[in-house]
């Protein structure tokens, strides 16, 4: 199956390339998926083809007859290059390559050049230098062709400070150099954690598959200044901000890089530390693009994530966003969330509903009390402010009379029965 473009005059011009062994309409998905990877990486499609195999060809990932139809379509759409929605062996890149005479990327080079054009931290920029020298250097073999015909664009990006040496030798002192940096960067997120395990604010982190509309979320509540763009991987760098509920509890929203189906296990690893943020999380906000087509997919993408990082036992709210999307009403189900919310991030539709919830889950997981404090004890009622929920307050004579909700890493039996 094969479908056409009308060709613009841009540098990059891609076909992409993927096999079908089951479901037909998710091969599509995945494809229209790999288009927007293309449009972020800064290529534009030429055209998509797929081929309906029992299995993927273990020597040329597709089979003879359809190399001798792309061979065809390179040269009628000028086409520089193709692109495999899956990841290739050396031998299937080599193979591909030669058979082909163009450059060949797959889909694991495609998002780690949009990971390196993305990343602006240095932990960022550390984790996606160290997936792309392993990925290439368990590669070597099969790049030397296509390393001298890339020339420049996707696939040839880096954050480093040069471009990526190809020595397996020079590739292994980089890599060494990187995991000493990293491990200093993972020291001081360590001590971080460990400071705000001691300062019990609760923590909601919110994720999501890539452009469900994480960072809108958390711009449109916090006023924060997240980088917010109609593309995929448009936010890479995690961001935290300080958000007040009505009640005056006060709570970090913690933003993180999106999912996406068949992710790099080289960027797995690389971004394990990031990513497993969520599990020390009170709450996992799920944002769900409702207007996607694929959301039920990407959704599960999401939990077999979060399952591979062992985030678990946590309470899960999944937001239906982008309801201004929709023409018609959609009804969609999500059996792991302990709550759902339909909510368009960018009109502010439904937020109040969703912070409702938060405090819900908040209050529910807190301690009721009711005492009178000394005068000498006021300092205890500010920690319940700052940490917990303050429903009245009354000044008597011998204290002050409060009632209020505490969180379990300050309630202290002594002091507040």
């Amino acid at each position: 199956m094969t479908e056409f473009y009308d060709v613009k005059d841009e540098e990059e011009r891609v076909i992409l390339v993927s096999v079908c062994t089951g479901d037909e309409k998710e091969t599509q998905e995945c494809l229209d998926e790999l288009e927007e990877l293309a449009k972020t990486a800064g290529a534009i499609t030429v055209a998509k083809i797929y081929q309906n195999r029992e299995s993927v060809h273990p020597g040329t990932y597709i089979g003879k007859g359809k190399i001798e139809e792309l061979k065809g379509m390179i040269y009628e759409y000028e086409a520089t290059g193709i692109v495999c929605d899956d990841e290739l062996s050396p031998a299937q890149l080599k193979n591909l390559e030669e058979e082909l005479e163009t450059k060949v990327i797959d889909r694991t080079v495609m998002i780690l050049d949009i990971f390196a054009q993305r990343a602006s931290t240095r932990e960022g920029k550390i984790q996606v230098e160290m997936a792309q020298l392993k990925y290439r250097s368990s590669r070597l073999a099969g790049l030397g062709h296509s390393l001298s015909r890339l020339g420049g664009g996707i696939g040839t990006r880096g954050p480093g400070e040069k471009k990526l040496e190809v020595d397996r030798r020079l590739i292994r002192d980089r890599i060494a150099k990187l995991n000493k940096e990293l491990d200093q960067v993972k020291k001081n997120r360590d001590t971080l954690r460990k400071q705000r395990t001691k300062n019990p604010i609760p923590i909601v982190s919110i994720v999501g598959y890539t452009n469900a509309g994480k960072s809108t979320l958390l711009n449109t509540l916090t006023d924060a200044s997240v980088l917010e763009e109609d593309k995929l991987f448009a936010t890479l760098d995690p961001a935290t901000r300080n958000l007040e509920l009505e009640s005056g509890q006060q709570i970090l929203l913690t933003d993180t890089v999106g999912f996406i189906r068949k992710l790099p296990h080289h960027l797995i690893n690389a971004f394990r530390s990031t990513l497993e943020e969520a599990k020390y999380a009170d709450i996992i906000l799920h944002v769900a693009d409702a207007s996607n087509r694929a959301v039920v997919r990407q959704m599960e993408t999401v939990y077999e994530t979060l399952d591979n990082l062992g985030v678990k036992d946590k309470m899960f709210v999944t937001a239906f966003n982008k309801q201004d999307k929709l023409e018609e009403e959609v009804t969609l189900k999500d059996v792991r969330a302990d709550y759902t919310v339909k909510i368009s991030a960018k009109q502010g539709d439904g937020l109040g509903e969703l912070l409702e919830i938060i405090e819900k889950i908040l209050k529910e997981s807190k301690v009721y009390i009711e005492k009178v404090f000394s005068y000498n004890d006021a300092g205890e009622i500010q920690r319940i402010r700052k940490y917990g929920q303050l429903l009245e307050e009354k000044y008597l004579e011998n204290g002050i009379f409060v009632r209020a909700y505490v969180p379990h890493e300050i309630y202290d039996p002594e002091k507040m029965k």
